[in-house]
């Protein structure tokens, strides 16, 4: 590849996926000295964007928006996928590995709509279409009524505005990253926590492909990794999927990692709550508080997740 760019970056062709794309060749390029033309974005369409109609758990989960940079990969077609690591599965293909994650932005929701939680009209009709937003705003507001609500940011946004739903949710860093700053509420942590590796971009190649896997290690950030991996800890071990509603966050402090994490049934009437603290790196920590939070929860709130199984 000495005349043509030094990686291909496969990435989604969402105006979200692109920016995020954006962003890692960027580092990329400021980390080794090349010019942008080094780094070549290759977009693809994935089923999860063609498939707009049903909540994203009926249709396929996560693996929708993997699925055709995992297969580009596998084949050669890229050295290396950009991906929103909350939208990754748990479990990943062993020849792919994840390289860098990048430095995490904003991890808040936003509420759009509404100055807050409370603030929303009685019997409100809110959108999301996922389990975690639809479950913490019927634990705080059973009286509002949520319905499926999918679409990248501008279209969520266009449907809010054409008055289909009061209110929605957003990921503070998507809108950041869109450059959508100052649009909806921010929904503080202590209050409402954010879905697993909310906020992080991931950055994956081929496990065996030794000179992607070293290039990409130069954009790699400690902090973001220790806190994203110990996330996906707690999911590997709670066996959560995309029915599950389970919200966490966890925040580096020195060399250790805090972490708060609730799950809850469906309909949100039901949840259990836990917290820990750990060093950096320590994936058991994750899993003993994942067993902890799994025998302390209903069976309206397990039933959601096989690790209690």
């Amino acid at each position: 590849m000495t005349d043509g760019p030094k990686l291909r970056l496969g990435t989604r062709r969402s105006p979200l996926a692109m920016a995020q794309a954006e962003e890692t060749r960027a580092r990329l390029c400021a980390a080794h000295g090349w010019p942008e033309s080094a780094v070549e974005l290759v977009p693809v369409i994935a089923s999860g964007d063609r498939m707009q109609d049903r909540p994203l758990a009926e249709i396929g989960g996560k693996a929708l928006w993997t699925r055709e940079l995992d297969a580009w990969l596998i084949e050669n077609q890229i050295d290396a996928a950009v991906h929103s690591l909350k939208d990754v599965e748990t479990h990943r293909p062993p020849e792919l590995f994840i390289a860098a994650v990048l430095p995490r932005a904003d991890k808040r929701d936003v509420l759009i709509g509404a100055a807050s939680i409370a603030a929303l009209p009685q019997g409100a009709v809110v959108g999301t279409s996922a389990p975690r937003r639809a479950a913490q705003l019927l634990h705080a507001r059973p009286d509002c009524q949520v319905i499926t609500f999918r679409g990248n940011v501008a279209t969520r946004l266009a449907k809010l505005a054409a008055g289909e739903v009061q209110a929605t949710f957003l990921a503070a860093a998507g809108l950041q990253r869109l450059g959508e700053t100052g649009t909806g509420h921010p929904l503080e942590a202590d209050d409402w926590l954010p879905a697993p590796a909310q906020a992080a971009i991931g950055v994956e190649c081929r496990t065996d492909d030794a000179r992607t896997r070293e290039l990409l290690a130069a954009i790699d950030d400690a902090p973001s990794r220790a806190e994203v991996m110990a996330e996906r800890a707690l999911l590997g071990a709670l066996g959560a999927t995309c029915h599950s509603p389970v919200a966490v966050l966890c925040d580096l402090d020195g060399q250790e990692l805090s972490m708060r994490a609730a799950l809850y049934s469906t309909n949100g009437a039901e949840l259990v709550t836990g917290e820990a603290r750990f060093a950096a790196g320590d994936e058991e920590s994750p899993a003993h508080l994942a067993a902890d939070l799994l025998a302390r929860a209903t069976p309206a709130v397990t039933a959601h997740f096989s690790g209690s199984r």
